[in-house]
């Protein structure tokens, strides 16, 4: 999905850019389709859903219905989730199985709790990591819409979000907001050393986790190419760089984690974790 050399998500909020001569290329464009039906078919590979059992799938920022498509191929019922008309329309045309609803998952999914089996998500979830307007948060809009899917989810279901993250900052943010919504998991990059083959997948889980999926190589074959995350606070990072905590480096290593994180953090200064003296 090029935009002139640059990232989509940097032209403009995503209803624009997926206009209605964009929605034409995920119809008639035979790479592109292949592209996305694979990588749906790989979500729902890493979903572990129980054999030869029908479940009931949300497809967040579901396009044309290429992804859906293959979910129906696969004997489950789904419904998608996307914030584009254009793209809606499309899918509408080509007569896709599932339930359609126009929204932005920024504002949360709106659906009740323990709704879904499970959750797929192809290419999407970066765009939530840029401000189109003031009132736009990126770390907020991430919790909300990560608290939302973390709540329709049946518990002890899984979530596999396909994503192209822009740097490694910008995935520590997603994954800290995934962190604190609730979800355990980590991220599985498959094909690692190719430039073009590598993806990433964010796996969820809303219970406790309990094996990560394994990644792919260039052989296809499976290799463990994953790291993990949990919500419990474990400070080994810090630790294993011997940063004492209190200190003025751990202080200014706080600070900067949580303007990555997009929240308002006060300026460095030459007094920024000083000690300050005791009062009487």
């Amino acid at each position: 999905m090029a935009f002139r050399s640059k990232r989509p998500e940097h032209g403009g909020p995503p209803e624009l850019f997926y206009d209605k001569n964009e929605a034409r290329k995920y119809v008639r464009n035979s790479r592109m389709i292949d592209v996305q039906t694979k990588m749906a078919g790989r979500a729902l590979e890493l979903l572990y859903l129980p054999e030869g059992q029908p479940c009931y799938l949300l497809d967040i920022g579901c396009g044309s219905g290429l992804s859906g498509d293959y979910l129906s191929d696969e004997g489950h019922y789904w419904v998608g989730l996307d914030i584009s008309p254009a793209m809606l329309d499309a899918a509408l045309d080509r007569d896709t199985e599932g339930d359609l609803l126009l929204g932005d998952m920024g504002q949360g999914i709106p659906f009740k709790p323990g709704s879904f089996d499970g959750c797929i998500s192809i290419s999407a979830i970066q765009w939530l990591c840029n401000a189109n307007k003031k009132s736009d948060i990126p770390a907020k809009r991430l919790y909300c819409f990560f608290s939302s899917l973390y709540s329709v989810l049946v518990r002890g279901a899984r979530a596999v979000l396909q994503l192209y993250p822009e740097n490694s900052e910008q995935l520590e943010l997603i994954t800290t907001q995934a962190t604190k919504a609730g979800f355990t998991g980590g991220v599985v990059v498959d094909f690692p050393n190719s430039a073009k083959a590598k993806k990433f997948y964010l796996c969820l889980f809303s219970g406790p986790s309990t094996f990560m999926p394994k990644a792919l190589n260039e052989n296809n074959e499976e290799e463990a190419r994953e790291s993990e995350f949990t919500s419990e606070r474990v400070p080994y990072r810090m630790a294993q760089r011997g940063i004492v905590r209190k200190s003025r480096e751990w202080v200014l290593e706080k600070k900067a984690r949580r303007r990555r994180q997009g929240k308002e953090v006060r300026p460095d200064t030459p007094y920024t974790g000083r000690k300050r003296k005791p009062r009487f």
